[in-house]
């Protein structure tokens, strides 16, 4: 058919970034193949994941047809919104696993998922509406804006998504223009704050630190995963063990398989050339956003665009690192694969963000 044919309105509520949307469905559909082995022995939960993609796909297509106009009048609204939901788990939070991150809104509902994307949409927003401000308010500012929610999501405590939001407001300031010099002061600080910080933490973080640094101290107890985990991406060869043939995820040897932890068993049933292909794809869908960030038609598009493209590359990169004993255990799943219903749709939220931008440019070249 041809599309000139096509009604304006219609022709605008089909289109959806086809390099980007293609990625994206591969990365569901691995993630789905391995679900179904991973969670073999969890009746129902492969279902829920069909679900979960089937609403982070319906929002990943709604936010691709909302201009980035109209997302630059919402973002303090969003911002706001966040920042009371997360003073309302104090009151009204409900508790999991000894962490109080939940609201029972119907649904249990994660208001520190939401901060995932709030937090650029806000600074992207007031380095948008405050270009003429003097540069180190406008700086001293951001961090503020930044710090808030940062610091209610530590409370909860939940470092895995301090750390993903911290970063996703970081990546803004810096698109925004922070110096290097700036940068490299700010790395200083943080490495030189280490030892500060380490008496700040709670017992189980300094035990995930302590456990990355030597897992075979503790074998049976909390290194047992981390050292599963790489004997079961070891394990997994050059062409790996085979769809449904993993041993380690299929015996039970590591505990969260179909949630952080998935990626070891991919590994294994499918090796090292399944691995190349898996981070192919990731790097695909990266120079996609990136490719769109460079296309942005406004400030606002760039550096909401720039962040959230971003923020799937922390993603990948922290949970693959994570579950290869790279990084210590913070509790970040791998995007658009793990299960999950909350991260995925902001995941899908924040990939319809990104047609939308792309669907700006178009229009105005």
């Amino acid at each position: 058919m041809n599309p000139a044919s096509v009604p304006e309105r219609l022709r605008g509520w089909l289109a959806v970034d086809g390099p980007l949307a293609l990625c994206i469905g591969v990365l569901l559909a691995a993630g789905l193949v391995t679900l179904y082995s991973a969670a073999a022995d969890f009746p129902g939960r492969f279902a829920l994941q069909l679900r979960n993609v089937a609403i982070a796909l319906g929002i990943m297509w709604t936010a691709a047809n909302v201009r980035p106009q109209q997302l630059l009048r919402m973002a303090p609204a969003v911002y706001v919104l966040g920042v009371l939901l997360l003073l309302a788990v104090y009151a009204a939070g409900v508790s999991k696993k000894g962490a109080q991150r939940w609201l029972h809104l119907g649904v249990d509902i994660q208001p520190s998922e939401i901060m995932k994307i709030a937090m650029p949409l806000m600074l992207a927003w007031f380095f948008h509406q405050f270009a003429a401000m003097q540069r180190w308010h406008r700086f001293a500012v951001a961090a503020l804006l930044l710090a808030i929610p940062v610091a209610l999501i530590l409370k909860q405590p939940d470092l895995g998504t301090a750390l993903l939001v911290l970063a996703a407001g970081f990546y803004v300031i810096l698109l925004a223009g922070l110096s290097w010099k700036a940068l490299g002061a700010l790395a200083f600080v943080g490495l030189a704050s280490i030892p500060l910080a380490w008496p700040l933490l709670h017992d189980y973080q300094r035990e995930r630190v302590l456990t990355l640094i030597d897992p075979s101290a503790d074998p049976m107890g909390k290194g047992f995963q981390i050292l599963q985990s790489g004997i079961a991406i070891g394990s997994g060869g050059v062409s790996g063990k085979g769809w449904l043939s993993g041993t380690q995820g299929h015996l039970g040897f590591i505990p969260e398989r179909s949630t952080d932890f998935i990626f070891s068993v991919y590994a294994e049933e499918f090796g090292l050339a399944g691995n190349v292909l898996l981070l192919a794809l990731y790097f695909l869908l990266i120079v996609r956003g990136l490719h769109i960030t460079g296309r942005a038609a406004t400030a606002f598009s760039r550096l909401l665009a720039g962040a959230i493209t971003m923020i799937f590359f922390t993603y990948a990169f922290v949970n693959i690192g994570m579950v290869s004993g790279i990084f210590p255990v913070v509790g970040v799943p791998l995007p658009f694969f793990s299960y999950g219903g909350t991260a995925l749709m902001t995941l899908g939220l924040g990939a319809g963000i990104l047609m939308s931008v792309q669907r700006e440019s178009a229009q105005l070249r």
